[in-house]
């Protein structure tokens, strides 16, 4: 890591302590303070003010750093100061943030900004990189994503040149006398920035290493122990048991992403499926919601497979094995959840079978799925679901009759008497129930238009406005004007939100659903085919991907395999992982033991044949074989021989290379005066070594080719080293 050093200049800076260490640890310290909050603001969870003020106080710090300037606030002052921030830190829990983890991180965020103008003792700056921790920590509770795994590796980094530099500092403290001299030279400043910057890196690459290790191999169980701590998402409120209209189209406008559902089998993203999340049945005109009923609970199934058609009267290990026997139309599939807060299992419609690890789940009348352990987040479950849907002409001739209790599906009391009126006239003579509903469908997808752009206005009957006003709105509006209007013609009816569609990502495999994938449709209740969807919501324009798009769908599977292989690593993760390396280690032996035995068999053969060609014309064989040995020889001197052609060419051109040639040269010339009997040892100069010759003539001749040679090689003189060949013959001529 390199910090600038301008940005380090030591602020009051203890005089037993070299300048270097001070301004490396002042300025790596407040990298590490810098590198905590880029964390902390990178999660996208902090809000505009607290980014803003706190990135001014980073710059006003950086600015004093900058100019070795030192301002600080006064004792007294900082103690007023955090004690008027308890009532601070109070409101916002209560009233302004509402949350604890929101609260908290703006406590840590202050104390800070506090400490850093107010540091004094030692310990304060013990102080502020605890605080940098805790933002992190705060990053680590507020985020599960891959940039967070980025900014954690810079700040390890930084923390640990900073407590390398700590440490420097507190034993230059600690000495008798003056650790250094009051000056420092940019070159020394860089030398060791740049020596603790290495190790700093060679630290966090074995921790990284053995990190990994410990985490792939250590046995671990995935209870979330601060999921509870997490901030809800918004998408949250979209799928209880009480939704206001319009709080589906707040989660379309968003590009969240909601989950990841992987098809087994699926390469091509074939499917264009519904993700079931609450059926909901009461309307009071403005709010739909479930009454009080109800659940079946499931404990812990030893097979973790759980039976959500109890239509079928089997056992989840029946269906389990029913399941896997691939029968047509059933897809097995795996959701993989976003942190979004909510205890809703979406499912792909008409789910028979639900896999997964919970302690707890509950089925109700209406087949809505939950998980009741709220100590662990439903991260990652999978199911069955047939996706085989009657014909229109099966549900033109089904018939049966109606079952008792089912008055609540029809209850349509307080709406606009005109919304029963369009509904009859709609309706018209279609005499049975699925017939009704096919006209209704028809009427709402092609008279009225699809927008998300609502206005501020909000109306006193949202229904009988989208129906006879406006005549545009979201999903929401679509379905809840057809369940009221199904209701009206006698066909029982309930609203489910959930999911719809969502984009392929060839790259991971898998497909993204988003908030912008939220939705709204109808199940409409017919005698002998029992709940059948029905959805008037005109279909969208289709999705088209660009080359940036494509580039995005790299990055979340990326951010897929950190979610699953990273943040969801468990024992079931572990395991997977310990066939998969025992597996493709002994398949990698075998494909490593046949090329063996392959290579071995070529060489036998190219042997016995070589000893064949030998036996029937030997000179031949004799002359390949000279040939052979002089080509080896000839590659593995190859790079020898490069460098003595350079050589020679360098020497024959001094000019093109002044420092190379008058090396060369200077090289020949001792090795004449060897020959002469004069040695020149290592830890002579050219000048010493010319002095030290007992005879005159060579001498003379040797003390002017060293004056040559020395501002060739050392002043990279062309017209020095061009008289070196020269005066090298004077040498040899010497007598």
């Amino acid at each position: 890591m390199s910090t600038p050093s301008q940005l380090v200049a030591p602020v009051a800076a203890p005089s037993r302590v070299p300048p270097e260490i001070e301004r490396l640890f002042q300025g790596s310290l407040l990298m590490l303070i810098i590198t905590g909050f880029v964390t902390l603001a990178s999660t996208g969870k902090l809000d505009f003010l607290s980014v803003f003020f706190t990135s001014l106080a980073l710059l006003f710090r950086a600015y004093l750093l900058f100019t070795g300037r030192n301002w600080r606030i006064e004792d007294r002052f900082a103690t007023y100061i955090g004690v008027l921030y308890i009532v601070v830190y109070l409101a916002d829990f209560f009233f302004i943030s509402g949350s604890f983890v929101t609260a908290s991180v703006h406590l840590v965020l202050f104390g800070m900004v506090m400490k850093l103008f107010s540091v004094q003792r030692e310990r304060d700056h013990v102080y502020l990189a605890i605080l940098a921790f805790l933002e992190v920590l705060s990053a680590a509770v507020l985020t599960v994503d891959t940039v967070f795994l980025v900014a954690f590796g810079v700040f390890t980094l930084t923390a640990v040149i900073t407590f390398m530099t700590m440490e420097m500092r507190r034993s230059a403290l600690a000495a008798t006398g003056v650790a250094g001299s009051t000056a420092s030279s940019t070159r020394g400043w860089d030398r060791l920035e740049i020596a603790v910057s290495k190790t700093g890196v060679a630290i966090v690459t074995g921790i990284a290493l053995f990190g990994f290790g410990i985490f792939f191999a250590l046995p671990r169980l995935s209870y979330g122990y601060l999921s509870r701590l997490t901030q809800q998402s918004g998408l949250v409120s979209g799928f209880s048991d009480n939704v206001t209209l319009g709080e589906i189209g707040r989660i379309q406008q968003s590009s969240q992403v909601a989950m990841h559902i992987k098809v087994e089998g699926d390469t091509t993203g074939a499917y264009q499926f519904k993700l079931r999340g609450t059926a909901l049945v009461n309307f009071d005109g403005k709010r739909w919601s479930n009454p009080p009923h109800n659940v079946e609970v499931f404990q812990t199934a030893s097979t973790g497979a759980y039976n959500l058609d109890t239509s079928l009267r089997r056992t989840p290990r029946e269906l389990l094995a029913a399941a896997r026997s691939k029968r047509h139309n059933l897809i097995h599939y795996r959701v993989m959840m976003e942190p979004i807060g909510t205890n809703v299992l979406f499912l792909i419609t008409r789910p028979e079978l639900l896999i997964g690890r919970f302690r707890e789940i509950a089925v109700d009348v209406e087949n809505n799925v939950q998980n009741l352990d709220n100590g662990r987040i439903a991260s990652e479950y999978g199911g069955y679901s047939d996706l085989a849907e009657p014909t229109a002409q099966e549900l033109r001739e089904a018939s049966g009759v109606m079952p008792a209790g089912m008055g609540r599906y029809l209850n349509a009391d307080g709406l606009d008497p005109r919304i029963a009126e369009l509904a009859q006239q709609v309706a018209g003579r279609a005499a049975t129930p699925y017939a009704k509903a096919a006209a209704l469908q028809r009427y709402l997808s092609s008279r009225y238009s699809y927008t998300l752009d609502l206005g501020t206005e909000k109306p006193a009957d949202p229904i009988a406005n989208f129906l006879f006003v406006r005549k545009r709105g979201h999903c929401e509006y679509f379905a809840s004007s057809l369940a009221i209007m199904l209701r009206q013609v006698g066909v029982p009816s309930r609203i489910v939100t959930g999911f719809r569609g969502g984009e392929y990502n060839s790259v991971s495999g898998s497909y993204i659903i988003r908030g912008s994938d939220a939705h709204s449709w109808v199940e409409a209740y017919i005698p002998g085919a029992g709940w059948t969807t029905f959805d008037p919501t005109p279909a969208a324009d289709p999705f088209v991907v660009t080359g940036w798009r494509r580039a995005e769908l790299y990055l979340d599977a990326m951010r897929e395999f950190w979610r699953e292989w990273i943040v969801n690593y468990d024992f079931n993760h572990q395991q997977t992982l310990t066939v998969s390396t025992v597996a493709r280690t002994r398949m990698n032996f075998d494909k490593a033991r046949l090329w063996a035995a392959r290579r071995y068999n070529r060489i036998m053969h190219w042997a016995r044949h070589t000893n064949a060609a030998m036996e029937k014309d030997p000179q031949a064989a004799g002359t390949r074989a000279v040939l052979i040995a002089a080509g080896v020889l000839l590659l593995l001197n190859l790079r020898h021989i490069v460098r003595l052609v350079r050589r020679a060419n360098i020497a024959r051109n001094p000019r093109s290379a002044p420092q190379s040639a008058a090396s060369i040269w200077y090289e020949r010339m001792l090795r004449f005066a060897a020959r002469k009997g004069f040695r020149h040892t290592p830890a002579q100069t050219p000048t010493e070594f010319a002095v030290s010759i007992t005879d005159p003539s060579l001498r003379d001749a040797v003390s002017r080719f060293s004056t040559f040679y020395e501002r060739a090689r050392f002043g990279d003189s062309a017209e020095d080293a061009a008289a070196l060949p020269e005066l090298f013959r004077e040498v040899q001529q010497s007598k």
